[in-house]
């Protein structure tokens, strides 16, 4: 495909994409793809254990991987040797979305240089986790996030426009951040 028909989704200079970003096993992809149509009822509960280590200092163990870390800045009293939870939930967002971007990249026959989501979100963190101020019309959590993905590929603008906004549709992390979803916390035992 020509230079010119290659779009970046962002207001950066038009480059020609050099390289690919690695696919993904599109074979693997239409059988993940089928076996979900064949069985659209199937729900996969995912699991983490926090184990608290000091301070604010979290291990995060998840199926047989490594622990994935979680701490806080030093301004909000950590040792700053990890992300916080919320620049966590920010990443698992990102994550998700280029996931997804990516699979439908792929299945879309569409060619991907370059990838990359930058997000930022809004927090009011006065609360202290409950410590602080207190007042009952301050929202908690992210009030606002942001995400703008930096995509080279050698489609059209209107057509990776088109792939992010279905890849943002689907995702299940964006839905998590888009609605309601039901928690419940309570003491083991």
């Amino acid at each position: 495909m020509p230079d010119t028909d290659r779009q970046t989704h962002t207001q950066q200079p038009r480059t020609a994409v050099t390289g690919c970003l690695a696919p993904i096993d599109k074979a693997g992809l239409e059988r993940l793809a089928a076996a979900g149509k064949a069985n659209p009822d199937v729900v996969k509960t995912v699991k983490c254990r926090t184990v608290a280590e000091g301070r604010f200092r979290h291990a995060n163990h998840i199926r047989n991987l490594p622990p994935h870390i979680v701490d806080e800045p030093p301004q909000l009293l950590g040792d700053d040797t990890a992300p916080n939870p919320s620049e966590a939930a920010l990443a698992a967002l990102g994550s998700c979305l280029a996931v997804g971007i990516h699979a439908n990249a792929i299945a879309q026959g569409i060619v991907i240089g370059k990838l990359e989501v930058e997000l930022e979100g809004d927090i009011n963190i006065t609360a202290v986790w409950g410590t602080g101020d207190l007042a009952e019309t301050k929202p908690v959590g992210f009030t606002e996030v942001r995400a703008r993905v930096v995509l080279e590929a050698d489609a059209p603008r209107e057509r990776l426009d088109a792939l992010v906004a279905h890849a943002t549709a689907w995702s299940p992390v964006a839905n998590t951040f888009i609605r309601p979803v039901g928690l419940t916390v309570a003491l083991a035992g």
